[in-house]
């Protein structure tokens, strides 16, 4: 089975999105802050990683460029900041995908079957 680090300090958010990704057969481990994170990330070796950049300890960003240091696992940044300076740091770090709050479950579902299955955004990494 599949897994995917859902990196959501919010528990309505994390709720939502552990729906959908078990909803598509995932397992999910999640997380609540930056270092459980990355002490996850570590231990589990997820497939897909959905990272909120506005973590209580630290910037998701963090979280980001500490799994690129060891892996290229696809990434995707949900994330209520909208500024071009704020998604291009996340692009900078490693993220593959950025979407924005509030989203659309459809295209996240989208977007996370495509990661996993080899796809992944066309060309330079992608904006929603």
């Amino acid at each position: 089975m599949r897994v995917v680090l859902i990196a959501e300090d919010d528990p309505a958010i994390q709720d939502v999105l552990r729906f959908l990704a078990e909803g598509d057969n995932l397992r999910v481990v999640a997380a609540d802050n930056c270092d459980f994170a990355i002490r996850e990330a570590k231990a589990q070796r997820p497939d897909l990683a959905i990272v909120d950049l506005g973590l209580p300890d630290r910037d998701g960003t963090e979280l980001i460029y500490s799994i690129r240091t060891w892996s290229q696992l696809p990434i995707i940044v949900l994330s209520a900041r909208d500024s071009e300076s704020q998604k291009k740091a996340a692009f900078v770090a490693g993220a593959d995908v950025y979407m924005t709050k509030p989203f659309s479950a459809a295209e996240l579902l989208e977007k996370m079957r495509e990661l996993l299955n080899g796809g992944g955004p066309d060309g330079p990494r992608a904006t929603v």
